[in-house]
C-alpha cells in the first residue's frame, strides 16, 4: 500500500487526500449530468458538491473527535481520522442549505445525488485502502487477505481488505440504482440508495474491528439500520409516483399549428 503516492517539489501527495479530491470531482461531473437530464442548472450541482464536500469533512472530523474524546492526541486533529456518518450529517445539512438557496426541488435533487454519492464513496474507500488508514478488517487466513506494513496504521498480519469490499459493493449498488432510476421516482431512488448503502455498511462491519456500542452492534451498524429504515419509509411513501420527465430546454419552433398542420 502507498499512503504517499509521489512528491512534487518536496510536497507529498497522499493517496487518502487525492482519493477524496477525485471523489468530489467525479461526483460533481455525475451530478451535473443528472441535473442536465432533469432540467436543473449545472452551476447548482457544482455549488452543492463543493459545499457538501467542505461541510462533510467538517462534520466527519467533529464526529470523529467526539467519538474518540477520551483518547484524543495532537495527531487526532491532523489530516487523518474522519467518520463517514459525521460526514453524511454535515453534507446533508449543506445540501439542504443549497437546495433552499437555489430553490431546487428537494426530491429531484435527492434522486439525482444517489449515484454520485455511491461512486464517490467507492473512490474514497479505495483511497482508504491505499493509505492503510486502519479501516481494514479483522485478521483472516483467506487468500486475498492483505497486510499494511507501510500503512498509516500499519499491520503485518493479513486482514480483511474491507475498504475494497465496500468499493466493490459501491459498483453493485451503482448498477442497481442506474437500473431502477429509469422507472422509479427520484425520492424512491434515494430511498433505495439509503437501503442498499445501509445494508452494505451493516454487513461489512461484522468484518471490521470497531467496538460494539449497543446490543452487540457497532455505532456504524446502528447508523446503517437507521439508514435502511429511513430508506424503506421513503420508498413506501413514494412507490406510486412515477419518474418525472426531463424538462425541455429548447423552446424554439413551438408556434401554434397552421391549418395545414396535421392534428394528433
Amino acid at each position: 500500500m502507498r499512503p504517499i503516492l509521489f512528491s512534487v517539489f518536496g510536497y507529498n501527495v497522499q493517496s487518502y487526500g487525492l482519493s477524496k479530491a477525485l471523489a468530489a470531482l467525479v461526483a460533481a461531473f455525475l451530478l451535473a449530468r443528472a441535473f442536465d437530464r432533469v432540467g436543473l442548472k449545472r452551476d447548482s450541482a457544482y455549488s452543492l458538491v463543493i459545499w457538501a464536500t467542505v461541510w462533510g469533512f467538517v462534520g466527519a472530523k467533529i464526529y470523529y473527535l467526539f467519538e474518540h474524546a477520551p483518547n484524543l492526541t495532537l495527531h487526532s486533529f491532523g489530516g487523518m481520522g474522519f467518520t463517514w456518518y459525521g460526514g453524511l450529517i454535515g453534507g446533508a445539512a449543506a445540501t439542504l442549505v443549497i437546495v433552499r438557496r437555489h430553490r431546487l426541488p428537494l426530491g429531484v435533487v435527492a434522486g439525482a445525488m444517489a449515484i454520485p454519492l455511491t461512486v464517490a464513496y467507492g473512490i474514497g474507500r479505495l483511497g482508504c485502502l491505499l493509505a492503510g488508514d486502519g479501516t481494514y478488517g479483522k485478521p483472516t487466513s483467506l487468500p486475498w487477505g492483505m497486510t499494511f506494513p507501510h500503512g498509516v496504521v500499519p499491520t503485518d498480519v493479513p486482514v480483511h481488505p474491507t475498504p475494497l469490499y465496500e468499493a466493490l459493493a459501491a459498483i453493485v449498488i451503482t448498477a442497481i440504482l442506474w437500473g431502477i432510476a429509469k422507472t422509479w421516482n427520484p425520492p424512491g431512488v434515494f430511498g433505495a440508495y439509503l437501503v442498499l448503502s445501509g445494508i452494505s455498511r451493516f454487513l461489512v462491519e461484522f468484518l471490521r474491528i470497531n467496538s460494539p456500542a449497543l446490543l452487540g452492534l457497532t455505532q456504524p451498524q446502528l447508523w446503517a439500520l437507521a439508514s435502511v429504515g429511513a430508506g424503506l419509509v421513503l420508498i413506501g411513501c413514494t412507490r406510486h409516483r412515477t419518474a418525472p420527465q426531463p424538462v425541455p430546454t429548447d423552446t424554439t419552433d413551438q408556434r401554434a399549428p397552421t391549418q395545414s398542420s396535421p392534428r394528433a
